[in-house]
């Protein structure tokens, strides 16, 4: 009799274990118990410690096996067609008719600082470039056409009244600027070319800030290659043209998403009305 309540017992406790793994997906529970395990039976701790690294292993490998492109992606619209674009008529059917941007915005590739989210931008409002290291090149209608082409339209097809050019923290594409050796030798096929748009930039806080750390001549680097951006958009005839008619503004930003802080500035480039455009 006693054999067959022992028997019972362990089948329970058998279920009900079964059933608290089956309610919780927790990975870090599961480890926290397994850990609990090896420190009230010592004698198991060799064995433990494997079936740690194995179930681990495991639960990374089905987290990552777990997220589902396309389903993000339809999720993701379906949430903007009910909640943004059914609810606004107006401004979708208005946005079909064409677009007039106030902004030209250019922002860095980097996946957490998109200018439409951290600077509420509406459909419509800003008309885009995003690169490594939010640079603009200076004007070359062979090298660098493609972003020639997007302030040629922004300026002359759009007529956007301002520039912007928005730097930001942590970033690596200026990072990767600072780390060029000085012999100017690469070892990308293509960062390290683009970059070296800014390379004014580096000159400079290298000989203004070399008593700081490496980290702080990087988040300087960040601002002054947006003001090197700024002085290469004056390389085309037409922003030069709108600067100095006053009809087009070209303002530098830096946002650190670190402290939550949004910097905005002008630069006194003293174009003359004399100047030949």
């Amino acid at each position: 009799m006693a054999g067959k309540f022992k028997k019972c017992m362990m089948i329970c406790c058998s279920r009900k274990l079964q059933q608290r793994d089956d309610m919780s997906n927790d990975y870090e529970e599961a480890i926290a118990g397994l850990q609990k395990l090896l420190s009230e039976n010592g004698d198991l701790e060799k064995v433990a410690a494997g079936k740690i690294k194995q179930l681990t292993a495991e639960l990374e490998a089905a987290a990552a096996v777990s997220f589902n492109p396309v389903e993000r992606i339809k999720t993701g619209f379906t949430h903007f067609k009910t909640e943004k674009f059914d609810k606004n008529p107006d401004l979708y059917g208005a946005l079909a008719k064409g677009q007039s941007p106030k902004f030209m915005v250019f922002a860095c590739s980097d996946s957490r600082v998109c200018p439409s989210h951290i600077l509420d931008f509406q459909p419509g409002e800003a008309f885009v470039v995003r690169n490594i290291a939010n640079m603009v090149p200076p004007y070359d209608t062979t090298k660098y056409s493609g972003v020639g082409a997007a302030i040629e339209y922004a300026v002359l097809h759009l007529k956007v009244e301002n520039i912007v050019v928005i730097g930001h923290s942590c970033c690596g594409g200026i990072k990767g600027l600072m780390s060029i050796p000085d012999d100017g030798t690469t070892a990308s096929e293509f960062i390290e070319n683009w970059v070296k748009i800014c390379l004014p930039a580096k000159t400079r806080v290298k000989a203004e800030f070399d008593s700081l750390d490496f980290a702080e001549q990087c988040h300087n680097c960040e601002k002054e290659a947006v003001n090197v951006s700024l002085g290469n958009l004056l390389t085309y005839p037409f922003v030069r043209h709108g600067v100095m008619k006053k009809t087009l503004s070209v303002q530098g930003a830096h946002y650190d998403f670190v402290k939550g802080c949004f910097e905005l500035w002008n630069l006194d480039y003293g174009v003359s009305t004399t100047l030949s455009v």
